[in-house]
């Protein structure tokens, strides 16, 4: 109900405005110890030449700590000053009183009472909000089971500092908060969700951090949602052991990247790594390569252009566990290969190390590290022997040689034999002595230049090119998948699909740098990565710490990516499995066309249950050719109704360029997307279907004229993801008679307005 009209509202409206009054106090105290912070800085800056250089190092040290976090506390308060809290719960803990807890984006102590003003969502009690009925309940605090009485929940509209909305909250009620929040507009709603969690998405955020999860989630599911705030509520929770540069993002594209760009920051996240699949293999093996774009054979195949059956053998074949154990094989063989190259060590005539002893340790004691490690780990052993008895040898020669000038000079009594006895000695002393020195200290790298540095792209181009390595790494595979491998290597080309190999190969051989030693991965679309590449993630990084979520019916690269959960649970042995069947995101009448046009192809997915939500049904727009100026007007009259995020979906890329350079003439507004692009709200976004999987929109037209949509898996999946991706309206503008039949929702099909 309305702010005013509820029996409480001035009791609430106190407490907000004691809320933000405080919160006020505390932000000019922010910005009064930020600015003797920044005085302090200054000073210790001048007083470098004056003082203990160390003294002076510490003070600007400390001080810039004390600045960075009273920033970082200014920056947090600011946020939330004008939206502190969305919800309350009057909550007893089992031996304590009772107590009235606002729940918010962060979390806020009195500092003289230490009394919560505000408590983070992310911490224990708040899960009571999310998870708990009225009654009795029980909550977790570090493993510990806690009990309690909720006695009830409230909620609350707070905007621009003012209080418009609360509503006490039950069954009923919920499911009101919800279709209000789904009602909303798109490009607000996925920084907005903290406050409308569901019970079985607030399970997968909370779920065992120190175990990966796996999550089928249908479209609309909340998938990506999950995911920002699982990071979120990891950070809360373990970011004392785990820094924030040390948990990565990989996104389906760039343009998801700049999509989710503004949610992580909301969510008091944004120091973690953001990026690609193959942006990180290309930074963490350091490699300079042009790879070919990955959508390129999805288009291909999506316009219905011929495309090599060996190029489809190559796709499914790297990325296979078949062409990982292969690989593993071949590093086996390098690695006997090095093995074979030791030999006793000497100085001079002396034998420093046996070869037996380094072989046990690169085969046998070091077997955890990669090659070129072992190596660099034997390389200091090595220094370190020789230099110890470099020291020992020649300090036993000096004194043989003492021993030998001795007897020469008191047991021989001939003058000249004794003169040139110990001529003889101090000679070759004094050659072979300083030689023994010059020689030990080069012993170590003049040894291991025996052992050749390993480049990791010449490794991998040396295995696919020679066909008696395959045949000796890969007896499983066929003749076709050898034959295929082997003619590639001609065309000097890199695909997305080697990127795999060539991590894996760097992890084996030489190691991932520690600043891309991720700690804890988040994938978003997992359908479209291979076995091999989350394999390859997973030895790598030396972590099963994932959380992995994707969607089986939007998986537009079957052709290579995995098939079935099970091939990834095998993989992860660890990991939790959930499914998410509930779609939030579009309404009944959509989702019952985008499960028409699915078909047979959800066999064995748990079949997705739309919120009940209701708004107008799809509207096909029979047409037999792109008109702009027809689309233009059904664009209009779609913002008219007060849409601000509208896109037009096209099956291919091409088609896409074609439309958005016909209807640029009429709208200035009009932006293809592409890789890079960042959404804008109040554009006419065109996008190609296989950009469009993790966006959502307001409303959404999907087009298709020169390159149709056809009874194949490929076209159903890429249909399903194009009619999934808005939340209010749907437009089919073209001919969808072979997936929905001869409907349409308009008299006059022909006109669109």
């Amino acid at each position: 109900m309305a702010a005013k009209d509820h029996p409480d509202y001035a009791e609430e409206l106190e407490r907000l405005e004691y809320t933000k009054e405080y919160m006020q106090r505390l932000l000019g105290e922010t910005e009064r110890e930020a600015a003797a912070s920044r005085e302090n800085i200054r000073q210790s800056m001048g007083d470098l030449e004056h003082l203990d250089s160390s003294l002076s190092y510490i003070n600007i040290l400390t001080n810039a700590r004390f600045f960075e976090m009273a920033a970082g506390r200014k920056e947090e308060l600011e946020a939330v000053l004008q939206n502190p809290y969305f919800s309350r719960i009057h909550f007893k803990k089992e031996g304590e009183g009772a107590e009235l807890l606002y729940i918010g984006k962060t979390s806020l102590f009195h500092r003289e009472t230490q009394e919560p003003v505000i408590v983070d969502w992310r911490s224990p009690v708040a899960n009571v909000y999310y998870d708990g009925r009225i009654g009795e309940v029980t909550y977790e605090v570090n493993g510990e089971e806690n009990r309690g009485h909720l006695y009830a929940k409230r909620q609350y509209k707070i905007e621009g500092g003012k209080l418009a909305d609360i509503r006490d909250v039950d069954l009923t009620t919920n499911d009101e908060l919800l279709q209000e929040a789904l009602s909303g507009k798109a490009d607000v709603r996925l920084t907005e969700i903290v406050s409308t969690i569901q019970k079985e998405q607030n399970e997968i955020i909370r779920a065992n951090l120190k175990r990966p999860i796996i999550v089928q989630g249908a479209a609309g599911s909340g998938k990506t949602t999950i995911a920002l705030h699982r990071i979120s509520y990891f950070l809360y929770t373990m970011g004392g052991n785990f820094p924030a540069d040390k948990l990565m993002i990989l996104a389906p594209s760039e343009l998801f990247i700049g999509y989710i760009s503004d949610v992580l920051p909301e969510l008091g996240v944004d120091k973690i790594r953001q990026t690609t699949f193959e942006q990180f293999v290309l930074g963490a093996t350091g490699l300079k390569l042009k790879v070919a774009d990955p959508n390129r054979k999805l288009e291909k195949l999506a316009e219905g252009s011929a495309v090599d059956g060996e190029t489809l053998i190559l796709s499914r074949l790297k990325g296979s566990l078949a062409y990982r154990n292969a690989l593993d094989r071949y590093v086996a063989m390098i690695e006997k290969e090095i093995a074979g190259l030791f030999e006793d060590v000497y100085i001079e005539k002396f034998r420093i190390i046996k070869k037996e002893r380094l072989r046990r340790l690169f085969l046998k004691e070091f077997s955890y590290l990669p090659l070129q490690k072992r190596l660099d780990r034997i390389a200091g052993i090595l220094k370190t022997e020789t230099a110890r008895k470099r020291k020992e040898i020649l300090s036993t020669l000096t004194a043989r040689y003492e021993q030998a000038l001795d007897k020469a000079l008191f047991g021989i009594r001939d003058d000249r034999k004794r003169r040139e006895q110990t001529t003889r000695l101090i000679d070759e002393r004094d050659e072979r002595l300083p030689a023994i020195e010059r020689e030990g200290k080069k012993t170590a790298a003049a040894y291991m230049k025996r052992f050749p540095a390993y480049n990791i792209k010449q490794q991998y181009r040396r295995w696919f090119k020679d066909e008696e390595l395959i045949r000796k790494t890969a007896a499983g595979w066929t003749e076709a998948e050898r034959k295929a491998i082997v003619k590639s290597a001609a065309e000097e080309r890199w695909e997305t699909e080697d990127l795999a190999a060539l991590l894996y190969l760097q992890a084996r051989l030489k190691g991932i740098p520690d600043q891309w030693k991720m700690r804890s991965v988040f994938i978003d679309e997992a359908q479209d990565y291979s076995a091999f590449q989350l394999a390859a993630l997973r030895d790598a990084l030396d972590t099963d710490m994932f959380t992995i979520v994707g969607d089986l019916a939007q998986g537009i690269h079957s052709y290579r990516s995995v098939r079935d959960w099970e091939t990834v649970r095998n993989l992860f042995p660890r990991a939790a499995f959930r499914t998410l069947q509930k779609s939030y995101r579009t309404t009944a009448e959509i989702m019952e066309a985008a499960n028409k046009v699915l078909g047979g192809l959800a066999a064995g997915l748990p079949l997705v249950e739309p919120v009940v939500r209701h708004g107008p049904h799809p509207e096909v727009h029979q047409a037999g050719a792109f008109d702009p100026g027809a689309v233009h007007r059904l664009y209009r009259a779609i913002r008219s109704r007060g849409h601000h995020s509208v896109a037009l979906i096209t099956k291919t890329t091409r088609e896409a360029e074609k439309m958005a350079e016909g209807l640029a003439g009429l709208d200035g507004q009009v932006m293809l997307l592409g890789q890079g692009s960042v959404p804008q709200s109040g554009r006419l976004l065109v996008v190609p279907g296989h950009l469009a999987k993790g966006l959502e929109f307001d409303a959404v037209m999907v087009a298709a004229f020169s390159d149709p949509f056809r009874d194949s898996e490929l076209d159903r999946k890429l249909l399903y993801v194009a009619m999934t991706r808005p939340m209010h309206e749907l437009h089919l503008i073209g001919d969808f008679s072979l997936f929905l039949g001869s409907c349409s929702d308009q008299e006059n099909p022909d006109r669109m307005q």
